[in-house]
């Protein structure tokens, strides 16, 4: 998945007090694209803090490489290019640590740039001096990054997966059903409703599989497998869904990339090993 980068490894504590090196990666983005470098052969990188003009916030590291966030988009993009990310991800051209760099570091600007005033007084957020979180410096509210909790439920009933295609144009791949967890509901109900609600279906034995965050939607995606209860007649919501179907392991077909808990998930089960 993204986040398996080892023998890499991340360092999400916040230091206030990094400076940037002419050598430090940047990560600067406008709404959903990335800037990043790119070579005469077609390879991509993630453009260095000499190669940007602006004020630099620290992100995050991988081993001993330090990465900072560009809040604004670039003033000079001469030799750089923008680069849709959902697109990036299938394009195979940038991957490991650079991959899962780009998508967490889009996670924080987002928060950033949704997170300029107060909810509670609308007076401007200022930078925490000890925490990453916004605080208020009128009424002394604190906000912290935003994690919106996700489930995945692969449903399995006598041999067979329930795979889906979400109903949008960019949805060529099969998945599994998903969606947010909602007020007041265990990732248990979550499980329960998004399975009716996408399909119709009863599920039982609900077991947890795996975690992983999802920087795209500034999600952190919880992946349980189940049973089917009850009928295996399915009402998918056409609003919601193109197709969902139940597939038996050779039917199953991957997603182009092994990025995702929902493909790894598929994978599990094509492999007879859930």
């Amino acid at each position: 998945m993204i986040q398996d980068i080892y023998p890499s490894r991340y360092y999400n504590e916040y230091r206030p007090e990094a400076a940037s090196a002419a050598s430090s990666p940047v990560l600067c983005f406008d709404a959903d694209k990335v800037f990043l470098k790119e070579d005469s052969d077609g390879s991509l990188s993630i453009p260095q803090a000499s190669d940007i003009e602006g004020s630099l916030t620290y992100a995050f590291a991988i081993d001993g490489t330090e990465y900072f966030l560009l809040r604004e988009v670039p003033q000079d993009t001469s030799d750089l290019k923008a680069f849709n990310i959902r697109k990036l991800r299938r394009s195979g051209k940038l991957i490991g640590t650079e991959m899962f760099a780009v998508f967490t570091a889009y996670h924080l600007a987002v928060w950033y740039r949704n997170t300029k005033f107060c909810g509670r007084c609308n007076a401007h957020l200022e930078h925490h001096k000890t925490m990453r979180a916004m605080v208020c410096p009128s009424c002394g509210l604190e906000v912290f990054p935003r994690l919106n909790p996700a489930v995945i439920v692969g449903v399995r009933n006598e041999g067979k997966l329930l795979v889906t295609k979400y109903n949008r144009p960019d949805a060529d791949f099969y998945a599994l059903v998903a969606g947010f967890v909602e007020i007041g509901e265990t990732l248990e109900d979550a499980c329960r409703r998004e399975v009716m609600e996408e399909a119709g279906l009863e599920i039982k034995n609900i077991r947890y599989y795996k975690s992983q965050p999802w920087g795209i939607a500034g999600d952190i995606l919880c992946g349980f497998f189940c049973e089917l209860a009850g009928s295996d007649e399915i009402r998918m919501d056409t609003g919601e869904l193109k197709v969902a179907q139940w597939v038996t392991p050779e039917e199953t077909v991957l997603q182009p990339d092994d990025f995702s808990l929902t493909c790894e998930m598929m994978r599990m089960f094509k492999e007879g090993k859930v």
